[in-house]
């Protein structure tokens, strides 16, 4: 499958304290991927990277198999961004975005622009200074589709959405990439979102990757196995990627549900969130 982002090598160190890297990331086309981790895991640091915002130390960046650095001449037409801080001055209205997005995108679409105004019930003539959160990402969200890019990068798009809304968006979303020509990259702290719509999970702690791999996989083969106190020395440590002690019992993370049904049928098996996997992986504690 032709990638859309090839990532090789990436590294920015901010202090002692933050470093990103080395990362190594593929997008496919036609996909969309979900990267995911705590604050400061390194998420927001790895999409300005990729836009050419911050200067990386090291590595290679290539977007539609291009140079990332040309982001501001022959590819920026194709890309589609939202970024977690509205980037817009708040004393314009959704009219004078059309008016200042006709002259800095060729491929602006008016019609298209108004359309998702309509669709998500935001006034054309409202002050940005005026809007709430969630009406503030809707309006993004539209800027972002309406000069018709081939990838969207997206951080935090849901945020400050009812359910109600994010569905809605979630659902243009899986529209985008129905003919398997477009690709998203959707980091978020919605988990749930991403386990209806991500194809891939991308997930980074500490500036590093954990692990990156189909969504299908992780729901599928990945679980948490329940036991009590005294049945824990029982558990292969090689089977567990983590785990989280209580008063009574563990919380154990393991890669084949399957296999661990076999091998410890006393025990109880719980499917997996992404949530979950989070929880465990960063606050849990590692096999010796």
């Amino acid at each position: 499958m032709e990638n859309i982002i090839e990532i090789k090598n990436l590294k920015k160190r901010y202090d002692e304290k933050f470093a990103l890297g080395e990362l190594d990331i593929e997008i496919p086309k036609g996909t969309i991927v979900g990267l995911i981790g705590e604050n400061g895991a390194g998420k927001t640091t790895l999409i300005k990277s990729m836009l050419n915002i911050i200067k990386i130390d090291s590595g290679d960046i290539k977007i539609f198999g291009k140079d990332y650095k040309k982001l501001e001449t022959d590819i920026k037409e194709d890309i589609g961004v939202v970024l977690d801080n509205m980037f817009f001055p708040e004393i314009l209205n959704a009219k004078d975005i059309n008016i200042s997005m006709k002259d800095i995108y060729k491929n602006w679409d008016s019609n298209l622009y108004f359309s998702y105004l309509k669709e998500f019930g935001l006034p054309d003539d409202k002050p940005i200074k005026s809007m709430s959160k969630g009406m503030r990402k809707k309006l993004e969200i539209a800027t972002a589709l309406a000069h018709k890019p081939k990838l969207l990068i997206l951080d935090e798009p849901t945020s400050g959405l009812d359910p109600i809304a994010r569905n809605e968006v979630l659902d243009i979303f899986l529209k985008f990439i129905e003919d398997e020509e477009h690709s998203i990259l959707l980091s978020t702290h919605i988990t749930t979102d991403l386990e209806h719509i991500a194809d891939e999970i991308i997930f980074i702690d500490k500036g590093k990757k954990v692990l990156a791999k189909s969504r299908d996989e992780i729901i599928d083969n990945y679980a948490i196995l329940k036991c009590n106190i005294d049945y824990f020395s029982n558990i292969d440590k090689k089977d567990i990627i983590a785990y989280k002690k209580s008063k009574y019992s563990y919380d154990i993370l393991v890669h084949n549900k399957e296999e661990a049904s076999r091998k410890y049928n006393e025990c109880v098996i719980d499917k997996i969130t992404l949530e979950d996997l989070m929880l465990l992986v960063i606050k849990g504690e590692k096999a010796c």
